[in-house]
C-alpha cells in the first residue's frame, strides 16, 4: 500500500520561499507519475506539478510556472516542491498524490486520476 507524507508547510510572508516534501512509501515508484495539487478554502482541489518518478520529466500548471519546482531524490524516495516568490494566492493546502501507470504521451493534472492521497500541509502566505 503506498502511504504519502507532507511537510514543510508554514506560514511565509508574500515574496518568500517554502520547499514542501512527500515522502512516498510502499512501492517501488519507477513507473509512478507523482503530483502537487493545492486547495483553498471554498474552491477546488488545484493541479500544481507532476513529475515522473522514472525519467523526471516534470509539467507545472500556469498559475506557478517560473516560481515553483518539483523534484524528487530516487534515493530518499521523496518528492520536493521548492515554491518561491510566493504570493498570498498561493495559499492553500498542498497535497501529493500518485497515479501508477500513466500515459507517457500526457500528465495526469485532474484530481480523479491520482490513485493515492497524503494528508495535506498547510501553506499560508501573508500579504
Amino acid at each position: 500500500q503506498v502511504q504519502l507524507v507532507e511537510s514543510g508547510g508554514g506560514l511565509v510572508q508574500a515574496g518568500g520561499s517554502l520547499r514542501l516534501s512527500c515522502a512516498a512509501s510502499g512501492r517501488t515508484f519507477s513507473g509512478y507519475v507523482m503530483g502537487w495539487f493545492r486547495q483553498a478554502p471554498g474552491k477546488e482541489r488545484e493541479f500544481v506539478a507532476a513529475i515522473r518518478w522514472g525519467g523526471g520529466n516534470t509539467i507545472n500548471s500556469d498559475s506557478v510556472k517560473g516560481r515553483f519546482t518539483i523534484s524528487r531524490d530516487n534515493t530518499k524516495n521523496t518528492m520536493y516542491l521548492q515554491m518561491s516568490s510566493l504570493k498570498p494566492e498561493d495559499t492553500a493546502v498542498y497535497y501529493c498524490a500518485a497515479k501508477l501507470g500513466a500515459t507517457l504521451w500526457r500528465f495526469p493534472t485532474l484530481p480523479n486520476e491520482y490513485d493515492d492521497w497524503g494528508q495535506g500541509t498547510q501553506v499560508t502566505v501573508s500579504s
